[in-house]
């Protein structure tokens, strides 16, 4: 895992009642992150995801795919896990948790 990866899973994931998966095979890709329960995959992206339009369409069309099975995807820059994480895990927390709810187990 990279170092943003590893932040992402140490610091907010792990501790989610959620079963969160990393590097989950799905189909032909591989996603950071999955929880099958809610069908969410997290990917982070570094700089070479945006470094070239072939890059991007790769991304887009791998989005579509996933999309077609159901799944929701958050993606995030390496950038956003370092300047911005608590921003990331609210975004993370609204498309796992009712409105109102709490992530984590009281």
């Amino acid at each position: 895992m990279t170092s943003q990866e590893k932040r992402l899973w140490y610091s907010y994931l792990k501790k989610l009642p959620y079963n969160f998966r990393r590097q989950k095979v799905i189909n032909i890709y591989i996603v950071d992150f999955y929880c099958d329960e809610k069908k969410l995959a997290i990917e982070i992206d570094g700089d070479q995801h945006h470094n070239t339009e072939k890059a991007v369409l790769k991304d887009t069309n791998r989005d579509k795919y996933l999309n077609q099975l159901g799944i929701k995807i958050l993606r995030f820059t390496n950038y956003e896990i370092d300047a911005r994480f608590e921003n990331v895990c609210k975004t993370i927390e609204q498309s796992l948790i009712p409105i109102g709810s709490s992530p984590y187990v009281q």
